[in-house]
């Protein structure tokens, strides 16, 4: 039972990570935008646990930075809205 819940998780980080693409690339939101940075930082969550459960450090590595930077322009965004905000 856990090995299909860790699957499925596997394949929403899939869907998500392609989804924010996919959305950027029709023009549908922006790169600064917070759903397709959400997308991504969960999308990359997800492939996290995926690659961990199955020992694949490469892979964890990879979506985990893939992740942080997801967070990182997320807060760069926040606190650029919150200067703008206070200014």
């Amino acid at each position: 039972m856990l090995q299909i819940i860790l699957t499925s998780i596997g394949w929403l980080g899939v869907v998500l990570c392609t989804l924010g693409y996919l959305l950027l690339s029709m023009k549908k939101v922006s790169a600064e935008s917070l759903s397709f940075q959400l997308l991504n930082i969960i999308g990359g969550l997800c492939l996290v646990a995926t690659a961990v459960d199955s020992n694949d450090i490469p892979n964890a590595a990879a979506n985990l930075l893939w992740m942080f930077i997801g967070v990182y322009a997320l807060n760069r965004q926040l606190r650029g809205q919150n200067t703008r905000t206070k200014a």
